[in-house]
């Protein structure tokens, strides 16, 4: 899925262009977009290391089956499925479920206790919500100042997690179960990067915060941060599935939008409130003509519409019912060519493409504009 995927011609999200950038469950995540009607443009910001290959986790293992942890931390089900998988490839799974039948064993949330008990071992304490917040307060409560805490990390490094574990007394331990480095191949991170800066999406989505931290680090190499900063923004949606993700872009001055419930589904759900609320909507010539990121909808109907005819459009749209005169026009238009028979021309194919043959319409002296519905047409006759 590294391509724009092919758009459906229906759906709340139909028009809509959504940059994925996760690596894990990332066809998951485009075909709940793409159902919904959304263009895809899959960039893996990240990739994963194997848990069998994974040096460092393996070390990690071994180091916690010699050394007994006071406490252990499962954050998330995935991850912890992984580790026991791992460890049993590499010989060490029976070695590594007794150790964690001796120690105090921490599951954040129904999820991983689901993880855990599949895994034959029993939680001794797990949140109702799935917040590290509360894990971090109960430790606290508790106490840790001279605990041992092992923690399972899922990619990202939990910063504030274990600086008030170790602000606490702790020792803490990482479990690195799916180290993120870099992508292999940067080509489709490089074209997620151009088309947001040239406002060629109409949204980016971040299921972890290594992806955001990746994708801006990947701009600022090239030169092109402070264009996805203003991109991102203004015109641009950031959708991040959760407060965590979010980190990165905040930093940068980002805002963010993010679900109530942090998954994949209620992620997708928000996109579909959000994207349809930004479009123009236009009563013109007796249609609904309605402007939605890259692609327009007349009375329902998703039409394509030429890059030159998308921007014309957009130019007029900005004043509706107002002559916008023809240097402006011709500003808009994209590359070379721009002049008196580019904007006819385009403005036919325009035309064309919308099947709405009196959409435009020309005023010889000042320029062009929008026929409006007749009912309110004669409004904003020029005079």
């Amino acid at each position: 899925m590294d391509d724009e995927q092919q758009q459906p011609d229906h759906g709340p999200l139909a028009g809509f262009t959504v940059g994925v950038t996760a690596a894990r469950r990332a066809d998951e995540l485009g075909a709940l977009l793409q159902r919904r009607g959304a263009a895809v443009l899959h960039a893996p910001a990240l990739r994963i290391v194997p848990l069998a290959d994974d040096s460092e986790l393996l070390a990690a293992t071994k180091q916690l089956i010699d050394q007994a942890p006071d406490v252990v931390v499962a954050t998330t089900a995935i991850g912890f499925r992984g580790w026991v998988e791992a460890a049993d490839g590499w010989g060490l799974g029976e070695a590594l479920l007794e150790r964690l039948r001796s120690v105090e064993l921490l599951a954040r949330g129904p999820k991983v206790k689901g993880a855990v008990r599949a895994a034959g071992l029993t939680e001794r304490w797990s949140p109702s919500s799935e917040s590290m917040a509360e894990v971090l307060d109960r430790l606290l409560t508790e106490g840790v100042d001279g605990r041992r805490v092992a923690v399972q990390l899922h990619g990202e490094p939990l910063p504030g997690f274990v600086e008030a574990l170790r602000a606490g007394g702790a020792e803490v331990v990482g479990v690195p179960v799916y180290r993120w480095l870099p992508p292999e191949d940067l080509g489709p991170v490089d074209r997620l990067l151009d088309a947001v800066v040239a406002r060629g999406v109409d949204a980016v989505t971040f299921t972890s915060a290594p992806a955001a931290a990746s994708l801006l680090g990947r701009a600022e190499e090239r030169g092109l941060l402070p264009g996805l900063l203003a991109a991102l923004g203004h015109d641009v949606l950031a959708a991040c599935v959760g407060p965590v993700t979010a980190v990165p872009l905040q930093a940068h001055g980002v805002d963010t939008v993010q679900p109530e419930r942090f998954r994949l589904g209620p992620l997708v759900q928000l996109l579909c409130q959000e994207l349809p609320a930004r479009a123009r909507a236009l009563p013109v010539a007796g249609h609904r003509v309605e402007i939605r990121g890259h692609a327009v909808l007349v009375d329902g109907e998703l039409r394509a519409v030429p890059p030159a005819g998308m921007a014309l459009l957009r130019a007029l749209s900005r004043r509706p019912g107002w002559v916008v005169p023809r240097a402006e026009l011709l500003r808009t238009l994209p590359g070379a060519g721009r002049d008196e028979h580019a904007v006819e021309t385009a403005m036919a194919r325009l035309r064309s493409a919308l099947g709405t043959p009196k959409l435009i319409q020309t005023v010889v002296k000042r320029g062009y504009r929008l026929a409006l519905d007749p009912a309110t047409d004669a409004k904003y006759a020029d005079d």
